[in-house]
């Protein structure tokens, strides 16, 4: 008996057939691999710094970090805890929150207001304004400080925390509102149409519509300035200047190392860790806002 011939379903042309699961799992290996060498060109140097902040000066000095492993040598707090007393690097890390925290929530306040306004309010001029703000976000911060400074010792606003929030402020508001504006103008127009056929006021529609909406954008805003104000050395030396009852921690870490000699940095990889802690903290809570954040004003 003949068998029936095989008949093959036609090709549909634009349609492909999937992939193979191995094959598919190869191609990924090269970035797998590339991925996992950038981590460690940044997790080796980290884990290094981290044992060396548990050894002891002479350790430090005489032989690398990885020989904590092989020569089996003491590990200690005891950096951790001269830094915190002796150095009292505890009250920087107050002054470093009496930095960060007010100013950061006087730029969100600030910037989610204007960068509401350039987005969804029709006013002549409208359109210059939103360039000179893209305008000063390329500005370098060198540019400004010389200027900046006279204008605040004439003021008596040098060495005081409401200077260098207003020097902050000022520096990140461009960037702020240039990221909140992107959001705001991808948000559906037709919601901002229908609270005002329903008696809405543009600040009714600006705190109930678009700052719930928007906590994406804002979480990535505070982040980003969080860490660079928390991290800044120039502006906190130059607007607070050297004195420890005002000092933030990044100008008290600068001054355990003696430039001269290298003692010390048995210490301040102890305080690294310390600064690093509380940036690290945010963004681990606080990282699905941070990538919703910076992709948003990208899809409508």
């Amino acid at each position: 008996m003949k068998a029936a011939p095989r008949h093959t379903p036609p090709r549909v042309p634009g349609v492909h057939r999937a992939e193979p699961p191995a094959l598919r799992r190869l191609r990924r290996v090269p970035s797998h691999v590339t991925l996992l060498l950038v981590c460690g060109l940044w997790a080796v140097p980290v884990l290094g710094l981290f044992v060396n902040s548990f050894r002891t000066a002479y350790d430090v000095a005489g032989s690398g970090w990885w020989h904590a492993f092989t020569d089996g040598g003491a590990l200690t707090f005891e950096n951790y805890r001269q830094v915190l007393t002796a150095n009292h690097l505890g009250d920087a890390f107050l002054n470093s929150l009496l930095v960060t925290f007010p100013a950061v929530t006087v730029l969100m306040c600030v910037g989610s207001v204007a960068a509401f306004a350039l987005a969804r309010i029709s006013f002549p001029g409208r359109a210059a304004v939103t360039a000179v703000i893209l305008a000063l976000a390329v500005v370098p911060i060198q540019v400004t400080l010389a200027p900046v400074l006279r204008l605040y010792n004439s003021a008596h606003l040098a060495g005081t925390f409401a200077g260098v929030w207003l020097v902050h402020v000022g520096l990140a508001l461009p960037f702020a509102i240039y990221l909140l504006r992107s959001f705001f103008a991808a948000l559906p127009r037709d919601l901002f149409e229908a609270s005002e056929l329903d008696g809405a006021t543009m600040l009714e529609m600006f705190l109930r519509i678009a700052i719930p909406l928007a906590r994406p954008a804002l979480a990535s805003v505070a982040i980003f300035q969080v860490i660079w104000i928390w991290n800044d050395l120039l502006v906190a030396l130059i607007f607070l200047g050297g004195d420890p009852t005002v000092a933030p921690l990044t100008v008290s870490i600068a001054n355990l190392v003696n430039t001269s000699t290298g003692q010390g940095a048995e210490l301040l990889t102890a305080a690294a860790f310390i600064s690093m802690s509380l940036p690290m903290l945010i963004f681990v809570f606080l990282q699905r806002f941070f990538v919703r954040g910076l992709l948003a004003g990208a899809l409508k």
